[in-house]
């Protein structure tokens, strides 16, 4: 993780599936534990995707809050 991936998660958009368009920080949590279950795509999307599993699963959603809407 860099210092930029918090902000990727506020800032980039599911680019497919149910939740297509929601940005991957409001991707409800039993979505990404299907992810974690199945296994996560390939490259950028899947690490972002397992980042923001591992902040939901541990309660810190709250810190993405201060980064919305500063792009």
């Amino acid at each position: 993780m860099d210092d930029t991936d918090l902000t990727r998660l506020v800032t980039q958009r599911m680019p497919f599936g149910k939740y297509e368009g929601r940005f991957i920080a409001d991707l409800p949590g039993p979505y990404l534990n299907w992810f974690a279950r199945h296994g996560f795509p390939r490259g950028e999307l899947g690490r972002l995707l397992a980042l923001m599993h591992e902040i939901d699963h541990n309660g810190l959603a709250y810190l993405l809050e201060p980064l919305r809407g500063r792009s």
